[in-house]
């Protein structure tokens, strides 16, 4: 049995979960996630209309163009994390500029949610850094590749000792741990001809 025969025999759902977190650990998907979310509220409520019973509240200003347009590219730059994470220190300063300028030109930023969502999502992204690629095994004894990979799941990784317990504690010997400050046992009580029979250092 290897390692691969339990993803295999998992379902169809498991496969599209494991493929869908592995696409989202590459990508800030979160600040992505939370521009996306912000451009919504902000390019949404000047061209609504909400009715409480039979009164109906328009929210329209002189100023929905202008919502209008930072709510597209609100959602651009957010779909622009998720494809281009080259771009993501752009795209996050953008996202943070713009839920700025909603808050004077979209209804107080699409009434304060647009402008935290997206406030949040040009934070994440201009802080994200992608993580370091999993490292290869040495071969085993049998020429196949050993153990999990270093990148792998904490979850499903086999911890292994730091040190062997059973081997006893052995102190180095003195005279030979690289420092020049001390003298061998031999040097001062071998007799006259060692420092007098006085030990230095």
């Amino acid at each position: 049995m290897s390692a691969e025969t339990p993803v295999q025999s998992a379902g169809t759902f498991t496969r599209l979960r494991l493929r869908f977190r592995a696409w989202r650990g590459r990508r800030p998907f979160w600040a992505g996630l939370f521009t996306l979310l912000g451009g919504l509220p902000i390019a949404y409520f000047p061209y609504a209309t909400l009715k409480l019973g039979t009164m109906s509240i328009a929210m329209a200003t002189t100023a929905g163009a202008g919502s209008l347009i930072i709510g597209v590219l609100l959602f651009t730059l957010g779909l622009t994390m998720w494809f281009q994470q080259a771009t993501r220190i752009f795209a996050g300063v953008a996202a943070i500029v713009l839920s700025l300028v909603s808050l004077v030109v979209s209804n107080i930023g699409g009434f304060i949610l647009g402008f935290v969502f997206a406030l949040v999502g040009g934070a994440l992204a201009v802080s994200w850094a992608p993580g370091a690629p999993p490292q290869p095994q040495p071969l085993g004894e049998n020429g196949t590749e050993g153990g999990a990979p270093q990148g792998a799941d904490p979850d499903t990784a086999i911890l292994r000792p730091v040190m062997d317990e059973s081997a006893p504690y052995q102190a180095p010997e003195p005279g030979r741990d690289g420092s020049s400050d001390r003298t061998p046992e031999s040097a001062w009580a071998g007799g006259d001809d060692a420092n007098g029979g006085y030990r230095v250092g």
